[in-house]
């Protein structure tokens, strides 16, 4: 907490020097989150018990805007309640930098922002924030915004080390190695168009004699069109991978389309289907044929209950068919939500023991959500969700079983104030 003090002191004494046009604000956001999982991510096993904890997110957001100049910084703690003692004389985790970037308009059509920042476009499908995580992401990056009007063409670049090194030493961190990307959009009348460019670079050691590091490229490219007026809401996307992994060729796709009619003006219904390409389980070539969301923010697709995608999981896998629907309701201060989806696999289950193909049908999933704007500033959601899984889904999640009942649920309070405001 002294830390904190420190920074916004050292802010507020920075701005008083120049009595240029300027713009400070400093806000808060506290996040605890209650979540009880007897299922979630994957079937529980026979014999498991269900468990209950409460995370939260702390963070402390300092914007400062002077001319052409706009600088962010955001700080923020991740816990779980009781993984620190009451009288702990240090956090587990400490205080951590989500963003922490300074911004340069060079002219009304172009911007140059670099540190870290988020990165998130369209439907956060490819690349995105993933806010529901307690620590969210961003990226150590350089930004270049061309934005003339009803166009924006954003380009960036990342280059990655672990620490300050004097020679050759390999990237442990788990991340890639360089990425560069290239982001257009654009509307006409009522159509949304984007295209995306992304080139990640990951690092790996070519074989145990030499131990040779190498970076291979693996592009994802494709287009996410967007309609919409007074009653329909929908969305088209496609996206193809290629180029090489550690040494492996890559070749995998990704298709979805989205429908919305708002029957009245509280009550919207929606149907949808997304086709993520995957591998056979008996395929015995080296190509990686299985799409990769990369940066997508995969809370928000494919069931709440995070089975696939989320966290690396499913990845390098059989793919996956999600038929779904989706039905809100709004009314005054709340808002409800009823998401089921029926999931297939995109390639061949097959049984570990007897090599035989399973069926492609892995489950049913129904999410309820629902929240509630308290008030200014303070809002309330929750939701339960249950899996249906099948014999197949076992085969990808085993231990699990699917006879268990496999369901979870959440509650979580927002609380984010303005503390402080200054503008000159």
């Amino acid at each position: 907490m002294k830390k904190l003090q420190l920074i916004l002191l050292l802010l507020l004494v920075g701005i008083s020097f120049d009595i240029q046009a300027q713009e400070f604000d400093a806000n808060l956001q506290l996040r605890p989150r209650f979540e009880y999982r007897n299922g979630y991510k994957t079937l529980i096993p026979e014999g498991t018990e269900a468990t209950s904890q409460i995370s939260q997110r702390s963070r402390l957001n300092f914007n400062y805007k002077q001319d052409q100049l706009s600088v962010k910084l955001t700080l923020q703690n991740v816990r779980t309640w009781g993984d620190v003692g009451t009288t702990a004389t240090s956090d587990k985790n400490g205080v951590a930098v989500f963003e922490a970037w300074a911004q340069y308009d060079i002219s009304e059509k172009w911007s140059a922002r670099a540190g870290r920042q988020v990165l998130s476009y369209d439907n956060q499908r490819i690349m995105g924030e993933i806010d529901w995580l307690q620590q969210g992401q961003s990226h150590d990056a350089i930004m270049i915004s061309f934005h003339p009007k009803n166009h924006q063409l954003d380009m960036g670049f990342a280059y990655n080390s672990d620490a300050e090194n004097n020679f050759q030493t390999p990237y442990t961190v788990g991340n890639y190695k360089a990425m560069q990307y290239a982001w257009y959009h654009t509307n006409v009348d009522k159509l949304g168009v984007s295209l995306l460019v992304l080139n990640t670079g990951y690092e790996y050691m070519n074989n145990l004699i030499d131990k040779k590091l190498l970076v291979d490229y693996k592009q994802t490219f494709g287009t996410y069109l967007t309609y919409k007026n007074k009653k329909i809401d929908g969305n088209l996307s496609f996206y193809g991978q290629t180029g090489k992994s550690a040494d492996k060729q890559v070749s995998a796709w990704d298709g979805a389309v989205n429908f919305a009619y708002s029957i009245t003006d509280s009550f919207k219904a929606g149907i949808g289907y997304e086709y993520l390409s995957g591998k056979d389980m008996d395929d015995t070539s080296t190509v990686i044929k299985s799409f990769n969301p990369i940066f997508g923010t995969n809370h928000a697709f494919n069931g709440y209950m995070d089975y696939f995608y989320v966290g690396g999981g499913h990845q390098n896998s059989v793919g996956l068919q999600d038929a779904n629907m989706k039905f809100s309701y709004n009314v005054k201060k709340w808002q409800f939500a009823l998401m089921p989806h029926v999931f297939l696999s995109a390639a061949d289950v097959v049984d570990k023991v007897t090599s035989e193909k399973m069926d492609s049908y892995l489950g049913t999933e129904v999410d309820f959500t629902a929240g509630f704007n308290f008030k200014k500033d303070i809002t309330l959601t929750g939701g339960y969700s249950q899996m249906f899984g099948t014999k197949s889904l076992e085969v990808l999640k085993a231990p699990g079983y699917a006879g268990h009942t496999n369901n979870w649920a959440w509650l979580m309070i927002s609380v984010n104030p303005r503390i402080f405001t200054w503008k000159k």
